[in-house]
């Protein structure tokens, strides 16, 4: 097939067909362009709006807006750790300069010499500056690292790259071109990846989909048209699993609810945690994957991250709120996980948090404890999205919490989009990854890792001068 550029792609599905597998590359070697440092994209969603509260009208800036080079809680997994090679693989929306411009960008950390390379430049938005069209990635079982860049709605297409060779982000081929938005891509060996991924169908609905390993892929299959929904997701062996809410009217901003299925045979079948088999799509709001119909309650719901408990039980950690503009009158934003035992949803209070887009992990210990980590302290920019990054524990299966630490503090910038790290050992010093970015204004978007208890933040090289570097030890002021 004749090469064609990104922007002939993107003209072909502005008219409205699917390119399908597009043999499209940088040059014919696979070979990407490195960047000089690890610049996080900065980026406003522009959507003010002014609050009543306290009988008067403020602005309390954007809906969301700041660092997102982490960005979204719906990109799934964006880092994943690779015992093999000692190294933990990571893609990040990164910027052109520091500007507002958006790379996809890939690297590594490499636990052994304890150092990054200079990131490669995957896929270059050709003027983009949205961090929607950030990436995810996955690893199969012969070591090839799968990254698939999200498109964003109708008008720009996703694309998947495989690397050349096994656990290398050198050279990368371009295995084609979908409609794929806000990717969740899971490996499963011997089987091929299940894609779980969002469409544009005049709401944000649910599909998935096989590709085997030879990159070709079948018919997309509609899991969810509730009116649009965001998902996450969590993988364990050839189980995996999403946590899903629903967009009353198609409405985004009127997100709620809570809904759970899995499926252990790349998503030939999907159950409810009941082990009940359901036949997508699922169409009516009150159907058997409900999890809680916050709707009852008028609260909004954010998804942040699921996981499994040591008996194999879901737990799902969401935020939610009672209104979608920043500021108080959406107070009390709740963090809460929802917990799956002796056959019924029980619902846990963590902390409060000053913004719907507060968004961070939960991880379930081997010993039984279980630990969230975000930006649940206010920051900076108090209203604006994300803050200072705190760690929550619990040693009772999430009924009661306690803060343990401060992880950040004092910091100049906002803190947001704390991510996991998938397949990360229990003692990891990169088990985390988020970037910071003043969320009033723009500025640098600097990004940071951290072990799982955040006792040690390090910092990834803004600048750097030679082809490696090793990453700060970040001492936050008192």
């Amino acid at each position: 097939m004749r090469h064609l550029s990104p922007l002939v792609v993107v003209a072909a599905w502005t008219i409205g067909f699917s390119v399908g597998a597009i043999a499209w590359a940088n040059d014919d070697s696979g070979l990407k362009p490195k960047d000089n440092g690890y610049r996080g994209i900065w980026f406003t969603l522009g959507q003010f709006s002014q609050t009543p509260y306290a009988k008067k009208f403020w602005d309390y800036g954007d809906k969301y807006s700041g660092g997102l080079g982490t960005y979204t809680a719906k990109h799934v997994p964006i880092a994943v750790y690779a015992p093999e090679v000692k190294k933990t693989f990571f893609c990040y929306g990164g910027s052109k300069q520091g500007k507002r411009y958006l790379y996809n960008m890939i690297a590594y950390y490499d636990h052994q010499k304890d150092r990054v390379p200079r990131p490669t430049i995957l896929h270059d938005k050709m003027g983009v500056d949205d961090p929607h069209d950030d990436s995810s990635l996955t690893i199969d079982e012969r070591g090839h690292i799968w990254v698939y860049v999200a498109g964003r709605g109708r008008k720009r297409p996703g694309f998947v790259y495989r690397s050349v060779k096994p656990y290398d982000v050198e050279r990368f081929e371009q295995v084609s071109s979908d409609e794929i938005c806000y990717p969740q891509p899971f490996s499963v060996p011997g089987e091929g990846i299940l894609e779980l991924f969002t469409k544009y169908t005049g709401v944000r609905e649910l599909y998935w989909n096989v590709r085997k390993p030879d990159g070709s892929r079948g018919q997309d299959r509609k899991l969810a048209g509730m009116g649009g929904q965001y998902q996450t997701s969590f993988q364990s062996g050839r189980r995996i699993v999403t946590a899903f809410n629903r967009h009353p009217g198609g409405v985004p901003d009127r997100r709620t609810d809570v809904y759970y299925l899995e499926t252990r045979d790349m998503g030939n079948s999907w159950q409810t945690i009941d082990g009940t088999t359901i036949r997508p799509p699922l169409v009516d709001a009150k159907n058997p994957a409900l999890v809680k119909a916050y709707s009852d309650e008028h609260r909004l719901v954010y998804l942040n991250s699921v996981t499994l408990d040591n008996d194999g039980n879901p737990v799902i950690l969401v935020v939610t709120s009672s209104s979608h503009k920043p500021g108080p009158q959406g107070s009390p934003r709740t963090w809460e996980v929802l917990h799956h035992k002796n056959g019924k949803w029980n619902v846990h209070h963590v902390t409060n948090s000053t913004h719907n887009y507060d968004t961070g992990p939960i991880w379930v210990e081997p010993d039984g404890m279980w630990r969230v980590v975000g930006p649940t302290e206010p920051g900076p920019q108090r209203w604006g999205g994300g803050g200072e990054v705190a760690a929550w524990t619990s040693l009772d299966e999430g009924k009661t919490w306690a803060k343990v630490r401060d992880v950040t503090c004092n910091s100049p910038r906002n803190h947001s989009y704390v991510r996991k790290v998938f397949n990360a050992e229990p003692d990891s010093p990169f088990a985390m990854l988020w970037a910071d970015g003043h969320a009033d204004r723009l500025s640098v978007s600097r990004l940071y890792f951290a072990n799982r208890d955040g006792s040690k933040v390090r910092r990834l090289p803004y600048d750097m001068d030679g082809d490696y570097a090793t990453p700060d030890t970040v001492e936050f002021p008192e």
